[in-house]
């Protein structure tokens, strides 16, 4: 077989977990494209249309979605294992027969959709967080880059796009349950066997950031500011990433004893929503810190980020604060991946990724190894002056213009 599969046995287990994934190695032409193209997967093939799948999905109760991710093109089902066959058809038919049925239709809806999700101002603020932090790249798509190009795209861009995932892609297909593994891999291998070979292409350059990006928007009939500040950090294979794993569950992703829920929303009160996140892609990673918080209160809100990140500068953590966000972030990982499913995603995205099938086994080793002096030394190489600033306030409300310039 010419894509990588591999197949967990989990015993005792009533339903099966299937994902196929095809990386992305050619950024779109036209943003939108990968989206729309994702969402017409299931309106219809030349031997199904789009009720006839649904119908059939939903007697058997397959659990079926194709998904753009920002690396690679998701098809994925959970199905009773029973019913494996059966599933690996209807998705085997999608993969290789899709019409891209109903185009301006579901064009339309995503329009719809984009426009009442930018409607709630954190979606404005990460909106302008991401096409800024990540701009130049095609992780900088984001909906209103979307809002601007979607109606140039033709049924034929999307066509040439998933000929492009065909031809040129890794790919990667994982099955998980209690099924025998000679049964998993002669079904996989009887419908997905000709599938194109994988090809690994060079990664597309992330911009670095010179210096403060910064923007506001203002929103008339708003109640609370929402701003986030991130920095462009090192991803999956770094040596540097579990250390930053562990920097973010002590600063604001490790629930009610995390820093920032501490100091900025239970002593200082200026948080209504407070939290810090480490987003891993393939070509970059972002660390955000995110504050939904009174409007009067903008400038004190950031203050306090820089305040909270300068103490982990100077003051190695505890050991104890070390070895709490250690299992935390075990816990975290032992909940993530309890089901077939999940598993299955998890295992699916490092193959495609080229991560390795042990990824998940060496991260564990390696932010095991993680020291306070790390966790220190990070703190103070990727948290300069170099960041992002998103902010969405009321249109009443003005910030110093020396600390802010207008964007979108």
């Amino acid at each position: 077989m010419q894509v990588e599969f591999v197949y967990k046995e989990n015993k005792n287990t009533p339903r099966t977990a299937f994902s196929f994934n095809y990386s992305l190695n050619e950024p779109e032409k036209i943003p939108g494209t990968y989206l729309l193209m994702a969402r017409l997967f299931t309106q219809g093939t030349i031997n199904r249309s789009a009720q006839e799948i649904a119908e059939e999905l939903d007697r058997y109760a397959i659990e079926f979605t194709a998904e753009m991710k920002q690396d690679f093109l998701r098809f994925k089902f959970v199905c009773l294992n029973e019913d494996f066959h059966r599933a690996v058809e209807i998705t085997e038919d999608i993969i290789k027969n899709t019409t891209f049925a109903d185009f301006e239709r579901e064009k339309a809806k995503i329009k719809g959709e984009i426009v009442a999700e930018l409607d709630a101002p954190r979606m404005k603020a990460l909106d302008s967080y991401y096409k800024n932090i990540f701009a130049g790249h095609h992780y900088g798509n984001v909906h209103t880059k979307i809002l601007d190009s979607i109606d140039i795209i033709t049924r034929e861009d999307v066509e040439q796009a998933y000929a492009g995932f065909t031809e040129n892609s890794r790919k990667a297909i994982v099955v998980t349950g209690d099924i025998s593994h000679n049964e998993a891999e002669f079904a996989v291998t009887d419908a997905f066997g000709d599938i194109p070979s994988s090809k690994v292409s060079s990664r597309p350059a992330i911009l670095p950031i010179n210096g403060k990006k910064e923007s506001v928007i203002e929103q008339a009939k708003l109640n609370q500011a929402h701003i986030i500040q991130g920095w462009l950090v090192p991803t999956f294979e770094s040596d540097d990433a579990p250390a930053l794993m562990l920097l973010n569950n002590i600063l604001g992703a490790g629930g009610l004893s995390s820093r920032l829920f501490l100091e900025l929303r239970d002593k200082k009160g200026l948080a209504y929503t407070v939290r810090s996140s480490y987003e891993q892609s393939a070509d970059a990673a972002n660390f955000s810190i995110y504050i939904g918080t009174e409007p009067n209160n903008i400038q004190i809100a950031i203050d306090g980020f820089g305040q909270e990140l300068q103490k982990l500068k100077d003051i190695a953590v505890t050991e104890q604060e070390l070895a709490d966000a250690k299992a935390n972030l075990a816990g975290k990982w032992a909940f993530s991946q309890e089901t077939n499913a999940q598993q299955t995603i998890l295992l699916a995205r490092n193959l495609v990724l080229g991560l390795g099938e042990n990824y998940n086994d060496r991260l564990k080793q390696r932010v095991a190894a993680v020291t306070a002096d790390d966790i220190r030394r990070c703190a103070n190489k990727y948290f300069d002056e170099n960041f992002v600033l998103s902010v969405v306030k009321p249109a009443r409300l003005s910030l110093d213009p020396r600390q802010v310039v207008r964007g979108k």
